[in-house]
């Protein structure tokens, strides 16, 4: 039963998606660009911060160890 669920709200789901494309016509494509573009630049960006810190802080920690540190006074 949960599996004919799914199969219906994907069903409703892709009829909701071949309505507004033949709405939206040619612009279509522009706002899919939009929608997919969007959320894709932004977790872009995120794994990049979280790359940036994860790298900082392992050569922080690899200067510590070598006693290279500059200590503020």
């Amino acid at each position: 039963m949960k599996t004919f669920g799914y199969f219906l709200l994907f069903l409703v789901l892709a009829v909701c998606v071949i309505l507004l494309a033949v709405v939206l016509g040619a612009r279509g494509a522009w706002y899919f660009a939009w929608l997919i573009g969007t959320p894709l630049i932004v977790l872009i960006a995120a794994a990049g911060a979280a790359w940036l810190d994860t790298h900082e802080e392992a050569v922080r920690g690899t200067a510590e160890r070598a006693g290279r540190v500059d200590r503020p006074v």
